[in-house]
């Protein structure tokens, strides 16, 4: 056999076996890439709920962790409540944009999921929820849709009339 048999032998031997290795290897290796980067989305999003928690506890006047609303609460105590809530509304505009989507894997959907109870917990006050239509004015349309479908399905009632 000549160098140029063996050369030929050798073309096939990387066409059949190692072309297809080589590009399974790239793509496993993508694969894990875009799941760290959906990780580390999803880390940053929890570390910005944990440091919104932060503020809430140093708000502990407005009884934000409780599950009804201050009762007469003062002028400067609204003010500081609506702001508390547009972060609030802002970081689940983040959220929704980041991490939701109409097909996800059940990790996806897993880590979703944990964002639809806090909408839901949030959506069950009775202070938050008759914030909402100021808070989503220039919000993200489809989020507006999912938070308004979430509001209604909690307190069984419709946020705006259409």
């Amino acid at each position: 056999m000549d160098w140029r048999e063996t050369f030929e032998i050798a073309s096939y031997a990387v066409t059949v076996v190692a072309l297809p290795f080589a590009v399974w290897v790239f793509l496993v290796e993508q694969r894990k890439e875009r799941e760290n980067e959906e990780e580390e989305a999803y880390q940053h999003l929890s570390d910005a709920y944990n440091e919104f928690l932060r503020i809430v506890l140093d708000n502990a006047d407005l009884q934000l962790r409780t599950n009804t609303a201050l009762p007469d609460p003062t002028p400067e105590q609204n003010e500081r409540m609506l702001v508390i809530f547009d972060m609030l509304i802002s970081l689940f505009e983040r959220a929704h944009l980041v991490a939701h989507k109409e097909q996800m894997s059940p990790t996806e959907q897993r880590r979703w999921n944990s964002w639809d109870d806090y909408m839901r917990e949030w959506c069950r006050r009775d202070d938050f929820f008759n914030a909402l239509p100021l808070l989503l004015r220039g919000e993200d349309p489809e989020f507006q849709t999912y938070i308004k479908r979430v509001a209604q399905e909690e307190r069984g009632i419709s946020l705006f009339t259409t």
